[in-house]
This record gives structure tokens, C-alpha cells and sequence, in this order.
């Protein structure tokens, strides 16, 4: 049977585990506390303590995909220092390792494009955390021999986690900020870029995952608006928003994400192509289309 682990049971690794068992997989996950450990269960799949070194490295002797989805924090990558050692001593490598990493590496482009290719030039310290993150999976990589490949994600929405929630409790704003733009992905989406790249790993491989029109997100907001029959809510400028740092920091940063190369080389393409079809596939499963 194949097996899949994912280090970090979040809404993107979900996503995949659904995916996966759909097709067969066994999923085990990792969790941080007994809450998550209960849904992965309640789920169908197995719960990992990462802190437990004896499961963890017999749960990767098992492996066949194994995908890092934790955030790096001041010391790193969590699942790249709970796992280095786990996996030196397994008896057997997973064939494919994904490490989902952020747009946010590549900074401000003032509206341009980027590719996989681009010069990196993070402007966040978890921007440049995720760029150490990168760099450090995929040096573990060649010294281990692993099949290590990086996904640069954008903004990822989907059922429970889109427009639609953040309209629905009154919270949600449009910010004009003339001439900013972003990608982002609807989850179904990654995980099925993560399920073609499975089937096809590359050793090193780095693809961005996003849709095919990026677009301000006050166009966004007022079109799920519509979709439920609200009127979008007023335009605030950017100066009035009063934003945190690390709204602000988001705000200051525009750029459009080619998702060619995941095209090309993976056999992926998005079934929703830009936030239209993603939105109305939402509200559609809620029975509101």
C-alpha cells in the first residue's frame, strides 16, 4: 500500500489527505496537541507524535510521499529538525518529499511577473525565513539523496476559509491600493499540483502553484459579495486602513505568479482557473448556486 505523511496536518496537508486516500493511500500526520491528533483519527488517518522518534522513523520506513507543510520559525524548519534524524535512520527513503513554501519569497515586483526562475528577494523575516527553509530542504536533499521539491504558494482559500466568511461576519474590507495585485490557489487545486507531482517527482524540482489571473483583492471581495447578494463593502484607502504590520507588509508587496512551469512539466492544470470559478464552486457546495 502507499503511504503518505504529512508533517503539519493544516488546511493545505488536508486538502492532499483527502486526495490521496481517495485514491487508495494511507495517510498518517503529525500533530502538536490532542485536538489534532482527534481529528486525524476522527478522519480515517493515522496521528504521529513527532516527538516519539522510534513511530516517527517507522512510520518513514513506510512512506512512499511525505509533505512539509509547517511554517519555519525562528529555529528553522519544524519539520526539517524533527525529521533530519528520523530519516537517516529508516530503513527506506520516501520517493517524493514536498516542501510547500510562499510567493512571498520573490518580494515586491511592482505588478510583474515571476517565475520559478526569479531572483528571491523576500522582504519579510518569514519571507526570508521560508528562503532559508527552501535552501535547507534542498541541500538535505542531495547530501541525503531525498527527492525534494518545492512548492511557492500564493494566498489559498477554499471551503470554510474564502471571501465569502469574512463577508458573511462583517469583516471582511476593501482596501483600495492602486495597482497592487496577488495570486493565490484554491486548495482542491494545490492538492492536486502536490498529487501530479507524486506521480512524477523531481529531485530539486521548485514550482509556484497558482491560478491563471491574478487580481487585487477588493475586485475579489466585491465579486463573492455579489454572489451572495451583499453589497460590497465601501472602498477604504490604504493610508485610512489603519493595517497591522503585517497587513501593511502584504499590502506593499504586488506581484503576478506564472504557474507555466507546473503546467509543463506536471500535466497540472487548475480546475479553477481564476477566483470566479473558485467562488462559485464554494457556494455551490453549500447548496447557494
Amino acid at each position: 500500500m502507499k503511504r503518505l505523511l504529512i508533517f503539519g496536518y493544516g488546511f493545505s496537508g488536508r486538502a492532499l489527505a483527502r486526495r490521496m486516500s481517495g485514491k487508495g493511500w494511507e495517510v498518517f500526520a503529525t500533530y502538536r496537541n490532542a485536538e489534532t491528533a482527534a481529528r486525524i483519527t476522527a478522519e480515517g488517518h493515522a496521528a504521529v507524535d513527532p516527538a516519539d522518534r522510534i513511530t516517527l522513523t517507522a512510520a518513514l520506513a513506510q512512506t512512499t510521499a511525505l509533505l512539509v507543510t509547517a511554517p519555519p520559525g525562528p529555529q528553522g524548519c519544524p519539520g526539517l529538525n524533527s525529521l533530519v534524524g528520523p530519516l537517516a535512520e529508516a530503513e527506506a527513503f520516501p520517493d517524493w518529499t514536498g516542501y510547500l513554501s510562499t510567493t512571498g519569497v520573490y518580494g515586491d515586483r511592482r505588478g510583474g511577473w515571476v517565475t520559478e526562475d526569479s531572483r528571491l528577494a523576500a522582504q519579510s523575516v518569514e519571507g526570508a525565513r521560508r528562503v532559508g527553509a527552501e535552501r535547507d530542504w534542498l541541500e538535505v536533499g542531495r547530501g541525503m539523496g531525498l527527492s525534494v521539491t518545492v512548492f511557492r504558494l500564493p494566498g489559498i482559500y477554499g471551503p470554510g476559509r474564502s471571501a465569502f466568511e469574512r463577508l458573511r461576519s462583517g469583516a471582511a474590507r476593501r482596501i483600495a491600493a492602486p495597482g497592487q495585485v496577488f495570486s493565490r490557489i484554491h486548495v482542491d487545486d494545490l492538492a492536486a499540483g502536490l498529487a501530479a507531482s507524486i506521480a512524477r517527482p523531481r529531485a530539486g524540482g521548485i514550482y509556484n502553484l497558482c491560478d491563471d489571473e491574478p487580481a487585487p483583492n477588493s475586485e475579489v471581495i466585491a465579486y463573492a459579495a455579489r454572489l451572495i447578494g451583499l453589497e460590497p463593502p465601501p472602498e477604504l484607502a490604504l493610508a485610512d486602513a489603519n493595517l497591522s504590520p503585517a497587513a501593511m507588509r502584504f499590502y506593499g508587496e504586488s506581484k503576478r505568479v506564472s504557474n507555466a512551469r507546473a503546467k509543463a512539466e506536471l500535466g497540472w492544470r487548475p480546475a479553477y482557473p481564476t477566483y470566479r470559478e473558485g467562488l462559485g464552486a464554494i457556494l455551490a457546495a453549500e447548496g447557494g448556486l
